[in-house]
């Protein structure tokens, strides 16, 4: 299994007058890419990469080399896929959960969610200007021969208008670790403060998939596994000293990254164990959009979402989970806390309070993110992708 890893060096050593010519070279190119996204957006379907020819190629009027212009062609082209795939994405998450709806007898939420579905198309994507991606056509890094003063120099060449560019660069420790363990790639996104850089890295083959494991994820406790444990139950006086500390001072900051810390250890923890296969989570995309206008949360719970910051716990737990071999799965978070794993009842009044469970229906009783745990997991084994799965697990075997 090979993944990819990402390490950005800073800019910050470059002339005054470089950084002015690489701001007027990523200007034109994030407005090449945008006219090849125009373009491209109209067909039906559009070219693949290997037909990007000189009638193509040549289609903006630009003083970027063509060279440079098939680069923009190309982002253009990922741009596209990129926004389409993930509303093809969207649309298979919905429908999923409108058929989770229609089994537990919801048709109202069913008519709804169709409605939804009927109106979601993809999105055109703007490029920004702010970032340029390149390969070794174009850039190059070299060692440096002339001074001791930095690590390597970043040669921009074949832009276009007599451009060139030489950036320094010094490596730091996380380039220096990412390097040792795998394999650089040639290819760059390169912006005005920084350069980054891309290692292929070989893992090893995957996990054999029979050792699932739910997790619910809260304020209280980060983790709440299936299998009883609870992880992170210190973060939640993180939280509140990130809340009463000030909008952008330097302890809040101080806080934001102790709390990162202890979510990175939280991660780490969970995937290092050599029994785990997979690890499923809930959807939390969109979790404080729009919660003011809906009413859904207080005010406290908002702000306490947003110290919280759940997508980089997510997304902490998803790279551990590929540099251990683990599988990662999510599924719908609609009713995970709620419904009952014994009889199937759903209903918010079987939690009477934030931490217990009590089903109104059979009288099943346990910690409530345990049994939201517990339902994650029964989602995944129950659905499509986790059919095939046979957990050794006692009582799901």
């Amino acid at each position: 299994m090979k993944i990819v890893r990402s390490s950005k060096c800073t800019t910050k050593w470059m002339t005054a007058e470089k950084r002015s010519t690489l701001r007027r070279v990523l200007e034109e190119y994030g407005r090449v890419v945008n006219l090849f996204i125009d373009h491209f957006w109209e067909m039906d379907s559009p070219p693949i990469k290997a037909e990007l020819l000189k009638p193509i190629v040549d289609l903006p009027e630009t003083w970027l080399t063509a060279r440079l212009r098939k680069v923009a062609a190309r982002e253009a082209l990922d741009l596209i896929s990129s926004s389409r795939s993930s509303c093809k994405v969207r649309r298979e998450e919905m429908q999923e959960e409108e058929n989770l709806r229609f089994r537990q007898g919801k048709f109202n939420q069913c008519h709804k969610l169709r409605r939804k579905l009927e109106t979601l198309v993809p999105t055109i994507p703007h490029h920004s200007g702010r970032t340029m991606s390149v390969s070794t056509t174009i850039a190059n890094l070299r060692d440096p021969e002339d001074t001791m003063e930095f690590d390597a120099w970043l040669e921009i060449r074949c832009v276009g208008d007599g451009v060139s560019i030489d950036i320094p660069i010094r490596f730091h420790r996380r380039f220096k670790k990412l390097e040792a363990r795998g394999r650089q790639m040639q290819a760059y996104v390169i912006s005005l403060d920084w350069v980054q850089f891309a290692f292929e890295i070989e893992t090893g083959p995957k996990r054999e998939g029979k050792m699932v494991v739910g997790i619910d994820t809260g304020i209280k406790h980060l983790a709440a596994l299936s299998t009883g444990e609870m992880l992170g139950s210190d973060i939640e006086p993180i939280i509140e000293r990130i809340k009463r500390c000030k909008h952008g001072s330097k302890g809040q900051q101080r806080a934001r990254m102790a709390l990162r810390q202890r979510i990175d250890e939280v991660a780490r923890d969970i995937t290092a164990r050599e029994d785990l296969d997979i690890v499923v989570v809930e959807r939390l995309a969109g979790i404080g959009k729009k919660t003011k206008v809906r009413r859904r949360l207080t005010k406290d719970m908002r702000r306490s979402i947003g110290a919280w910051n759940y997508r980089y716990w997510l997304n902490r737990l998803k790279w551990r989970t590929e540099d251990d071999r683990v599988g990662f799965r999510s599924v719908p978070a609609w009713n995970t806390s709620n419904t009952c794993p014994c009889c199937g009842d759903s209903d918010r009044g079987n939690r009477p309070s934030q931490d217990v469970f009590r089903c109104r229906s059979c009288g099943h009783t346990g910690r409530a993110d345990t049994i939201a745990a517990e339902n994650i997991e029964r989602r995944f084994l129950s659905g499509k992708y986790g059919t095939g799965c046979k957990p050794l697990r006692l009582g799901l075997a």
